[in-house]
């Protein structure tokens, strides 16, 4: 029988998390769906608790293949999927009872709407919640919005109608983290609603750590992104380039504050925000003069404690 809805789970040496992942799904109650895990190649056990799982119920299924990346693991559960709508949930993340439930009732109210997503609560690594949730906007989204910032978050968000997919294609693997970006604007640009529910269904796993270097690596992705996006969206790039990198440029500030690097790497995105869109300041004060002030904050109270040790 032909499930109504394929979630699709990619992993890789993922088999620590895997099992409370596959759980949150096997207790939703909205259960006409089949259960793709793509085994990415894993090294560790992944496969035999994905295994595990498929004896048990027959709504899972194990897909394995070479070590492709993500995005091309995403791509062969889609290829192998059955669903009329296609949900994605990453292997450490979580989702609630309801998930499913909410996003069928609200893509059956429209069928313009190609994909439909809610609010998620920020997990910490050990599973425990931080009560931070997104606070982006749910309603009248266009293109201009979804090249500007994620707001959709994470693919473990996104519940996507199959004829949205299929016109849109899949996943550009060459995109690495902003792949499921580019997919979500590529839809809309196709003419598809994207639209979000005021209700947290996803919980929403961070890993802290990292260095500097992984935030300029993901700035120079983001370049090779709008390029992408400049290649079928030329007049949306041309038109929104500048504040959509001050965007990108605040949100790395902010993340450098939570990784707790150096001050001077927090000061240097920020700086480069308002000198790509210094309008930012009028259109988003609040997130911009927070973020600003944060940074500069975490720079005197570092200058303070060296003089201190001066002393």
């Amino acid at each position: 029988m032909k499930a109504h809805v394929s979630v699709i789970v990619p992993v890789y040496n993922g088999s620590q998390d895997l099992r409370e992942t596959i759980e949150s799904v096997l207790q939703q109650t909205f259960t006409d769906f089949e259960l793709l895990v793509v085994d990415d190649g894993s090294t560790d056990s992944t496969a035999d608790v994905i295994r595990g799982y498929a004896e048990r119920d027959s709504r899972v299924r194990l897909v394995s293949q070479p070590n492709q990346g993500v995005a091309a693991a995403r791509n062969t559960g889609i290829q192998e999927s059955r669903g009329e709508i296609i949900a994605f949930l990453d292997h450490d993340d979580l989702w609630l009872p309801d998930k499913l439930m909410n996003h069928i009732q609200h893509l059956a109210l429209d069928s313009s709407l190609g994909i439909s997503f809610a609010t998620i609560e920020l997990m910490n690594s050990d599973g425990s919640l931080t009560g931070q949730y997104s606070n982006l906007r749910l309603k009248n989204i266009t293109a201009k919005h979804l090249y500007a910032e994620n707001l959709i978050c994470t693919p473990s968000n996104a519940v996507i109608r199959r004829a949205a997919l299929e016109q849109a294609g899949g996943f550009d693997a060459s995109l690495s983290g902003f792949a499921d970006i580019e997919l979500f604007l590529r839809i809309s640009c196709y003419g598809w609603k994207v639209e979000g529910l005021n209700q947290v269904l996803v919980y929403y796993r961070t890993n802290p750590g990292g260095l500097s270097a992984q935030l300029h690596k993901m700035e120079e992705e983001w370049y090779h992104f709008s390029r992408q996006v400049n290649s079928y969206a030329p007049t949306l790039v041309s038109q929104h380039y500048s504040h959509a990198k001050a965007i990108l440029l605040r949100y790395l500030a902010r993340r450098s504050l939570r990784l707790r690097l150096a001050p001077h790497v927090g000061i240097d995105f920020i700086h480069r925000a308002l000198f790509s869109d210094w309008k930012m300041l009028l259109k988003e004060p609040r997130r911009t003069l927070l973020t600003t002030s944060a940074i500069y904050g975490q720079y005197l109270l570092s200058f303070s404690g060296s003089n201190d040790l001066n002393v």
